[in-house]
């Protein structure tokens, strides 16, 4: 049997092409989560000199000036200086625990970015049960903390984890009975559904006006959840040294560094999109594209409106917690402990009874 040669080489072609596709294909599925991830990391460093420069406008100093115009990338100089630093272990810790908390921290922070809606059908993943989702997975972020301060072998770190475990425990609680409020309005646990919810009516619309009492617990809630002080019981300086990271240098320690901050950027996008209706805005701009007649790329351009309004309001949360930090003084573990089991959890609880109630008269 003889076969022509370009036969076998449409085949050899046909099979490379097919290889093409499948390659095309892992990249193209993967490629959310590298922008993601991307997104995530440039938002970090972002935060993180915001709060210098504002932590030093408030204590009236110059920040951060020299690495880069207005020194947008000191926080880059410190995580480069971190990842070239010795990764020191206790010798009578337990190594296991001591190398896996601070990656369970980060880890467990990050899946949560995946149920955020960043615009409209901009998500990469709405689920069902997205709001709980990241009840249950950043529940995971102290069980990291805890382990780390066992294996360290170190009183003071010891105490910092068992502080972190308390803290979220009693906060947890208030936070979870505000969310369930917000679904009871929005008839879903999907994040996707409750931006949408707000959207029909505007900016009057938003959960922010039908639930102002469980905004507050949730700030606040939020707040102690990211270990922000005034809640930074875990790691008070006077008292435990460090808390948990006493013992901790190199890049482990920039891991848990990061970890606050993945936290607290995604507690704040949590607010916007649970009671300021996410991407949604009073002020159309639908009549931008149609004046410039841009059809096709409406959906690029809208997504990236969306993507802004998202980030403006996220920040503006980010600036009253960066504030906070410099202004309120720290709480003790008994008043922490007391303002959220004797005071959130009842006030929480009442709320969402009273949110019960107005849904089961309104049927």
């Amino acid at each position: 049997m003889i076969i022509d040669t370009t036969e076998v080489q449409d085949i050899n072609s046909f099979f490379r092409l097919e290889s093409l596709k499948e390659v095309y294909g892992i990249l193209w599925v993967f490629a959310p989560i590298f922008t993601l991830v991307l997104g995530i990391t440039i938002s970090v460093l972002a935060i993180v000199w915001l709060e210098r420069e504002i932590s030093a406008g408030i204590q009236q100093r110059i920040g951060p000036e020299y690495a880069g115009p207005l020194g947008v990338l000191q926080a880059l100089a410190d995580g480069t200086k971190l990842l070239f630093k010795e990764s020191l272990i206790p010798s009578r810790g337990d190594t296991r625990l001591f190398s896996i908390g601070p990656s369970i921290s980060v880890i467990s922070i990050i899946i949560s970015y995946s149920v955020i809606p960043f615009g409209y059908n901009f998500v990469l993943s709405d689920l069902n049960i997205g709001v709980f989702l990241w009840i249950s997975i950043s529940s995971i972020a102290p069980i990291g903390l805890l382990m780390s301060g066992y294996g360290s072998n170190n009183k003071y770190s010891f105490l910092g984890g068992l502080r972190a475990a308390a803290q979220s425990i009693s906060y947890e609680i208030p936070l979870t009975l505000c969310v369930l409020s917000i679904s009871l309005l929005s008839n879903s646990l999907s994040t996707v559904d409750i931006v949408d919810a707000q959207s029909k009516y505007g900016f009057l619309g938003w959960n922010l006006w039908r639930q102002p009492i469980g905004f507050v617990v949730f700030l606040i809630s939020s707040l102690a959840e990211c270990e922000r002080l005034p809640f930074d019981l875990p790691e008070a300086e006077e008292e435990l040294v460090a808390g948990y990271q006493t013992e901790y240098s190199g890049i482990k320690f920039g891991l848990f560094y990061v970890a606050s901050y993945l936290n607290l950027l995604i507690s704040s996008l949590f607010v916007t999109v649970l009671y300021l209706g996410g991407s949604n805005i009073s002020i159309p701009y639908l009549f931008i594209s149609e004046s410039f007649e841009i059809t096709k790329a409406y959906g690029v351009f809208g997504t990236t409106i969306d993507i802004f309004i998202t980030l403006a309001k996220t920040y503006l949360f980010l600036f009253l917690s960066i504030t906070a930090r410099w202004t309120l003084p720290r709480l003790r573990m008994d008043q922490l402990l007391n303002l959220g089991w004797k005071f959130l959890l009842p006030i929480s609880l009442g709320n969402l009874l009273l949110t019960t109630s107005s849904q089961l008269f309104s049927l």
